[in-house]
């Protein structure tokens, strides 16, 4: 999995003051959580855009301007309600020996003969949640939809890997491909259709004429 490098200062003072002297100097305070106990630092509010406003997921190296480097990935972050600034996040420690859950985007390749014919793609999971050890972390979860026909779906249990464990049922639903309404009132209009020609066939195999026109007949001169 790709990794991304936050470069942060080691934080002496953790209260509320020393916390907003950080924010209004553009800095976000930032806690690591699970190694032997909490590292508290800071970092631009900048260095996190390639982490925070992406759908790929990515590891982090964190590294301390003291020479102590980490790695973890992000595990909570606190948004402003208002201006949508970071104002908190949270990192787990990683560890080559410990398996780490996380939530990987489904990249959805092919094209599928259900949506050809005039169904529609519903992706009921743009990502998926697994388990594996930090080295076993794919940057992505492939999804091949090419085989999938109207009203056919894609369940987790296609997506199996021996490198990781997906963390849902065997039942959930990644996408599935839906009858569209147009197609519905297309095979409605070839039912009538259908319908008007058979009751013509059957009239005509009893003797029967079919219906006269309305219009009336040309007077004779």
């Amino acid at each position: 999995m790709k990794s991304i490098t936050i470069n942060g200062s080691q934080r002496e003072s953790v209260g509320k003051k020393a916390t907003k002297a950080l924010r209004n100097a553009g800095q976000v305070p930032c806690v690591l959580y699970g190694g032997d106990k909490p590292v508290h630092f800071s970092a631009e509010e900048l260095a996190f855009s390639k982490l925070v406003y992406t759908p790929n997921a990515h590891t982090v190296v964190i590294a301390l301007e003291n020479g102590e480097k980490f790695n973890a990935i992000l595990q909570d972050i606190q948004f402003h309600p208002v201006t949508d600034r970071i104002l908190h996040v949270d990192f787990y420690q990683l560890f080559e020996d410990k398996e780490i859950t996380m939530d990987i985007p489904v990249v959805f390749i092919g094209n599928s003969r259900g949506v050809k014919n005039g169904g529609v793609l519903r992706k009921n999971r743009r990502s998926l949640r697994v388990k594996a050890l930090p080295v076993n972390l794919p940057d992505f979860i492939e999804a091949d939809i090419t085989p999938l026909k109207i009203g056919n779906k894609l369940y987790v249990t296609e997506l199996l890997n021996d490198a990781y464990k997906i963390m849902h049922p065997d039942n959930t639903v990644v996408c599935l491909v839906k009858r569209s309404r147009v197609i519905i009132e297309d095979e409605e209009e070839e039912e009538l259709e259908e319908g008007a020609e058979g009751a013509e066939a059957t009239a005509a195999a009893e003797g029967g004429e079919t219906p006269a026109s309305t219009e009336a007949p040309a007077a004779q001169e």
